[in-house]
C-alpha cells in the first residue's frame, strides 16, 4: 500500500512527511519520560498549595482580618467617634469664638460705625454744601469766560501757523519737489530698465537656460545608465539570495523544522495529560496505600480497641465515681447546711439566754412567729404557742 495514500489520523496535519512520522513516536516517548517527573512534582505542589490555602493561609486572613479589625478599626473608629470629632468640634467653636466673633464684633460695632459716621457723613456734607457749590462756579467761569477767549486765541494761532509754515511748504512741495523727482530721477530710471536691462536679463536668461537643459540632458542619460546597472546587479543579487539562501531555509523551515515543532508541541500536549493521568493514579494509589496502611488500622484499632475500652471506663469507672463525687457533694452540701442551721439555733438560744427576751424586738437574730393570748389582740414574745380550740373548750365547760 502506498504511504501517501492512507488516510491521516486524527489531530495530525494531512500529507505529513516521513520525518515526521519516524520521530513522532520516539519524541513523545522522551517527552514523556521528561515531562512525568514534573507534572508529578507540579500535581504535589497543587494539592500542598490547596491543602495549605484551606488549612493555613484562609483560618491566617480571617485571624489577620479579626485582628486588624481589632486591634486597628475599632480603636481608630472609636478614636474618631469619641475622641477626635468632639476635639474637632471643640476647636471649631474655640476658633470661631476667638478669630471670627471678635473681628465680626470689631467690625459691625466698630469699623462700620467710625466709617460711617466719621467719614462718609462728613464727606458727603463736604461733597454737597462746598464741593458741588465751588464745581458749579467754576463751571461758570470756564464756559462763560475761558472757552471764548480759548476759541478766538486757537483760531488766530491756526491762521498764522497756516499763513507762515503750512502754505509755502505745500508750495515747495507741489512745485518743487515732485518735479524735479519725477522729471529727473524716475523718467531716466524707468525707460533705463524698459531699453536695456530689460533686453539684457531676458538674454542672459534664455543662456542660462539652454545650458541647464543640455546638462539635465546629459545628467539624465548617465543616472539612467547608472540605474540599469544597478537594477542588473539588484536582480541577479536577488536571484542569487533568493537561490542560494532563502530557497534552503525556507524548505528546511518548511519541511523539516515545522513539522518537528509541531511534533514536539503536539508531543508535550499529549505528555502533559498522558503524565496527569499517570500522576492522578500514582497519587490515588498512594492514598489507598496510606489508607490501608494507616487510616484502616487506625480506624480499626480505634473501632475494636479503643471505642470498647472507652465504653468500659465510661461505665466502670467514670460512672460510678462520677455518681459518688454527686452523692459525696449533695451529702456535704447538707451537713454544711445542718451545720449553719445548728449554729443559728445555738446563737439564738445563747442570745436568748444571756439578753432576755424583753429585749428580742433589738435582736438581729430571726424570730418566730408571735403567739397570741386569748380574749385579747396583743401578741407576746415570750408566750409559748397553744392551741386555741381546746382553751376554747375549756372556757364552755366552766361555763356550763
Amino acid at each position: 500500500m502506498d504511504y501517501g495514500k492512507h488516510q491521516a489520523p486524527q489531530g495530525y496535519e494531512p500529507g505529513e512527511g516521513i520525518p515526521t512520522a519516524l520521530i513522532r513516536i520516539p519524541v513523545r516517548i522522551v517527552v514523556v519520560v521528561l515531562v512525568l517527573p514534573v507534572r508529578m512534582v507540579w500535581d504535589a505542589l497543587t494539592a500542598l498549595w490547596h491543602a495549605a490555602d484551606r488549612v493555613l493561609l484562609r483560618p491566617l486572613g480571617r485571624a489577620l482580618a479579626w485582628l486588624l479589625d481589632t486591634l486597628v478599626l475599632t480603636p481608630l473608629t472609636w478614636l474618631y467617634t469619641w475622641v477626635l470629632t468632639p476635639l474637632g468640634k471643640a476647636a471649631s467653636w474655640l476658633a470661631v469664638a476667638l478669630f471670627l466673633w471678635p473681628w465680626t464684633g470689631l467690625w459691625r460695632y466698630v469699623v462700620v460705625p467710625v466709617v460711617r459716621y466719621g467719614i462718609a457723613a462728613p464727606a458727603v456734607w463736604l461733597y454737597a454744601a462746598v464741593l458741588t457749590p465751588l464745581g458749579h462756579g467754576l463751571r461758570w467761569i470756564g464756559t462763560a469766560l475761558l472757552a471764548p477767549a480759548a476759541r478766538g486765541l486757537g483760531t488766530g494761532l491756526t491762521w498764522l501757523f497756516t499763513t507762515l509754515l503750512v502754505l509755502p511748504v505745500a508750495g515747495i512741495w507741489r512745485y518743487a519737489i515732485v518735479p524735479a523727482v519725477r522729471y529727473g530721477l524716475i523718467i531716466p530710471m524707468v525707460w533705463l530698465y524698459g531699453a536695456v536691462l530689460t533686453p539684457l536679463g531676458l538674454g542672459t536668461a534664455w543662456v542660462l537656460g539652454r545650458l541647464w537643459q543640455g546638462t539635465a540632458w546629459v545628467l539624465g542619460q548617465v543616472w539612467q545608465g547608472i540605474a540599469a546597472t544597478g537594477r542588473g546587479l539588484g536582480t541577479a543579487l536577488a536571484w542569487l539570495v533568493m537561490t542560494l539562501l532563502v530557497a534552503p531555509v525556507s524548505w528546511t523551515y518548511r519541511r523539516i523544522l515545522a513539522p518537528i515543532g509541531r511534533e514536539i508541541a503536539a508531543a508535550f500536549e499529549v505528555a502533559w495529560r498522558i503524565t496527569g493521568y499517570v500522576s492522578r493514579a500514582v497519587g490515588r494509589a498512594l492514598a489507598t496505600i496510606a489508607r490501608y496502611l494507616l487510616v484502616a488500622p487506625v480506624s480499626w484499632a480505634y473501632r475494636t480497641v479503643c471505642t470498647p475500652v472507652g465504653h468500659f471506663v465510661r461505665d466502670s469507672v467514670w460512672a460510678p465515681a462520677r455518681r459518688a463525687a454527686a452523692e459525696t457533694g449533695r451529702a456535704a452540701r447538707a451537713a454544711l447546711a445542718s451545720a449553719r442551721e445548728t449554729v443559728r439555733q445555738a446563737r439564738r438560744d445563747a442570745w436568748r439566754a444571756l439578753v432576755g427576751s424583753t429585749d428580742g424586738a433589738r435582736s438581729r437574730e430571726p424570730r418566730g412567729i408571735p403567739a397570741r393570748t386569748l380574749g385579747s389582740t396583743t401578741t407576746v414574745p415570750s408566750a409559748a404557742q397553744a392551741s386555741e380550740t381546746a382553751l376554747l373548750g375549756e372556757k364552755f365547760v366552766k361555763q356550763g
